[in-house]
Parts: structure tokens; sequence; C-alpha cells
């Protein structure tokens, strides 16, 4: 495995918001405002509109840390079958994060939020070991 596995997902997680936000769009009805969008998508009472939303905005949240992650992993020397599973399941638990957001499945959403976060925190603590 070759660590070009996880810059593939490091670009795939960043494409992700977007994908939520055009849910958001298309969910909320009514024609979409373009010359001031953030006015618009607050008063959009939909609630899958609201939660499409709202995953947007975490997976802006979440990609600094994963990103980071990547890159110390790979910077350090870990393994690069390591870097590219826990980046794969970061990709994973991202998309099923904003399905599950979008979906209203509170608890599913929380515990793959964990596991992204975690595998996140992991690619850095890998780094941070090897190089000590």
């Amino acid at each position: 495995m070759s660590y070009s596995i996880a810059y593939w997902c490091v670009l795939i997680v960043a494409l992700l918001p977007y994908l939520w936000t055009t849910v958001a769009k298309a969910s909320a009805g009514g024609r979409y405002d373009n010359h001031n969008p953030r006015a618009w998508q607050a008063q959009q009472a939909n609630p899958r509109s609201q939660r499409a939303h709202a995953a947007q905005l975490n997976g802006f949240e979440a990609f600094p840390l994963f990103a980071a992650g990547v890159l110390m992993a790979h910077s350090a020397g870990v393994g690069a079958a390591t870097v590219a599973t826990l980046a794969l399941l970061i990709l994973v638990s991202r998309i099923a994060h904003g399905v599950a957001y979008i979906a209203n499945l509170a608890s599913l959403r929380s515990g793959v939020w964990f596991v992204g976060i975690g595998c996140s925190l992991s690619l850095m603590v890998l780094a941070a070991l090897r190089v000590v």
C-alpha cells in the first residue's frame, strides 16, 4: 500500500462538505438565494436542510485534524499501510456521519464521529511516537 490512498482520502473528505451543502440547498425547497447564502440557510425551516447544513459545518470542522494527522504520520514515517487503513476508516466514518446526520440518526452519528476523530488522533499519536 502507498500513501497515495491516504492522500485520495484527504481529497474526498475535503470535498464531502460540499456534498452535504448541496443536499441542504436541495432539501430546503424554494429558490436558493446566492446573493446572501448564509442568511438564506439560517432562515430554512426544513429539518433535513438544517441537518445537512450542520453536517457540512461539521465536515469542515473535522477536516483539519484529519489532514494534519495524515501529513504528520507520513512525514514521521508511519507505515503506509497503517496510514492508508486509518484514512480509509476516517473516510467511511465521515460519509456515515453525514448520512446519519441527514437521516436524523443521532446515536449512529455520534458513534461514527468518535470513530473518525479517534482515527485522526491515532495518526497524530503514531507520528509523535515515531519521532520521539
